[in-house]
């Protein structure tokens, strides 16, 4: 069994949020990424996409997900699966928000405009 404390968990800030990393390789695990997303009021990230599904579970606050122009948001208690692949742009519907996203090892995002590659620091 592997186990992260809160004392001992590693954090990334962007400048529209701070992942924390819970589960991921740099920590033992070997098939899956698990980190916890917290984003201010009004924070909304830019429209990428990731190679590998991953599913959203809000904890605290909102969170509006556009995906192909749809537009839904989770309160604590939903879940989203986003497919591998897809743009998406997640932002703050109501909020400080928090939540926990989940998705198989070695994804990378994609920014659509430039097509540039992106680490995803929070999840190795």
């Amino acid at each position: 069994m592997i186990v992260t404390t809160a004392a001992h968990a590693r954090t990334t800030e962007t400048p529209n949020a701070v992942m924390t990393c819970l589960a991921a390789p740099s920590l033992g695990c070997v098939e899956l990424s698990s980190w916890r997303v917290e984003m201010r009021a009004g924070a909304e990230g830019p429209p990428h996409g990731i190679d590998r599904e991953q599913v959203w579970m809000p904890v605290t606050g909102s969170f509006a997900i556009t995906v192909d122009g749809r537009t839904v948001v989770l309160t604590p208690g939903d879940a989203a699966v986003l497919p591998a692949g897809v743009v998406r742009q997640i932002r703050v519907a109501e909020g400080p928000a928090e939540a926990l996203v989940c998705m198989p090892v070695g994804g990378q995002a994609t920014l659509p405009d430039s097509g540039e590659r992106r680490r995803l620091p929070w999840a190795e």
